[in-house]
This record gives C-alpha cells, structure tokens and sequence, in this order.
C-alpha cells in the first residue's frame, strides 16, 4: 500500500511561477486540527508511529547506499544536509538528526513548526524549523544533499508542479526518498475505510483516496521534470 521511490538529484530547473503555489488550504485545515498530537503514539498519528521504524530503516539503508557512508557508524551521514518536507511535528527529522545530518524541516503550518520545535529543543536536537513551502526555499535557491518528501504529494494542490519544485531543492548527485499511498482497493479499504471509520485511527476525512498516486504515475511524473 505505502509507495517509495528514489530519485536522484541535478538538473531539474521546473520551478513555481509568481502565483503559482502548490499547499492546499482543505488540506491544511485538516492537519492544522491534529497539530497538538504528533507525539502521542495513542493519538491521530498512530499509524505514523508504527511504522515509522519501517520507514526510517529504509531511508537510512538507501541513503548510505547513495552517498557510500556505514550504517553502523554512530553519525553515519555527518557533513550532509538533509530537507524533509512537510515535516509536521518531527518524526523523521529528529531521527535524521541523530544520524547525523544536519536537518531542516519545513511545513506550511506554523502550529506543526512550534510543536517540533518546542520537542526537538526537549530532545537536545538541533533540528531547523521553518514555516515554509517548498515554492518559498525554491526562490532562495538553495540544495540539499538528501530531500525527503514523504506522505505529502496525496494532500497538495498541484502534484507535478509540487514534485519538480520539491527536485530543484535537490543538489546535484544529491537523492530525494518520496513516499505516498498507492491508489488501490486495497488502500481504500485500509488508510480511508479502516483508519478513518473503524479503528479511527484518524479522523474522518483526513485522506482523500482520489488523491492517491500509483507508482507508476509518481514515476512518469518524475521522469517527465528531468
């Protein structure tokens, strides 16, 4: 049901407009409800926790594989800088801290910016936080070596203009890990249906499961902002 992909950094230069923008208010509107939650493991990010470890894992296996650091090395990836996108309260951020990036986490919700904040100072993390959408760091035009851009692409405006601005904050021989539901039946039975209506992990409404993006969809788009 989860998709990941990689992509590899440089050369992209499909950025947003004036105007342009891709953070859906609808969509803000639902997580700016939850913000006060994030680090509740009962609580409506549930299924984040749990399979955050998951998740995790596999950024950092594939990361080292990219940039050619050991894993069992205390900071393996000391010296890079890593974006995540959409950070909200700072699962992944805080643990990419601790793996030695140095990590700034932006949001389009100054609620959810507090909220890690306020945690990661709690944690003893240096972690950067900034209200912002990837169409304002854009501007600024700056790289990082490693993007994460995970379970954002289903909950934005425009995917694709989305997408190619998030790759040119990519820098060059640089990854961006990119995760999102897949759009099957199977999806819909489980994150909408039963993590929304039956055991309400979630609240109602949360996902839109039109809004799903099927592997092979994620990587023609991709493809195509090369």
């Amino acid at each position: 049901m989860m998709n990941l992909l990689n992509f590899l950094g440089g050369g992209i230069r499909k950025t947003a407009g004036p105007g342009e923008g891709t953070a859906s208010t609808t969509e803000l509107a639902k997580f700016q409800a939850m913000a006060e939650s994030w680090w509740d493991p009962e609580g409506p990010f549930k299924p984040l926790h749990r399979f955050n470890p998951v998740r995790i894992r596999y950024i950092r296996d594939h990361l080292a594989a990219h940039f050619g650091r050991d894993v069992t090395a205390a900071r393996p990836f000391a010296g890079l800088s890593l974006l995540d996108i959409g950070c909200g309260g700072g699962l992944l951020a805080e643990p990419m801290a601790r793996l030695g990036f140095a990590v700034t986490g932006i949001d389009a919700l100054d609620k959810n910016v507090r909220v890690a904040t306020l945690h990661a100072a709690g944690a003893g993390l240096a972690v950067t936080y900034r209200q912002a959408t990837v169409e304002r760091l854009a501007e600024e035009s700056v790289v990082f070596d490693a993007v994460l851009n995970m379970e954002v692409v289903e909950h934005v405006a425009d995917q694709t203009l989305f997408l190619a601005t998030a790759a040119d904050l990519v820098a060059p021989k640089g990854a961006m890990v990119v995760a999102t539901l897949n759009r099957t039946a199977q999806s819909f039975l489980l994150a909408k249906i039963g993590a929304e209506y039956i055991l309400r992990w979630l609240p109602a409404g949360t996902h839109d499961w039109r809004h799903f993006v099927r592997p092979s969809e994620l990587a023609m788009t991709l493809r195509s902002i090369i």
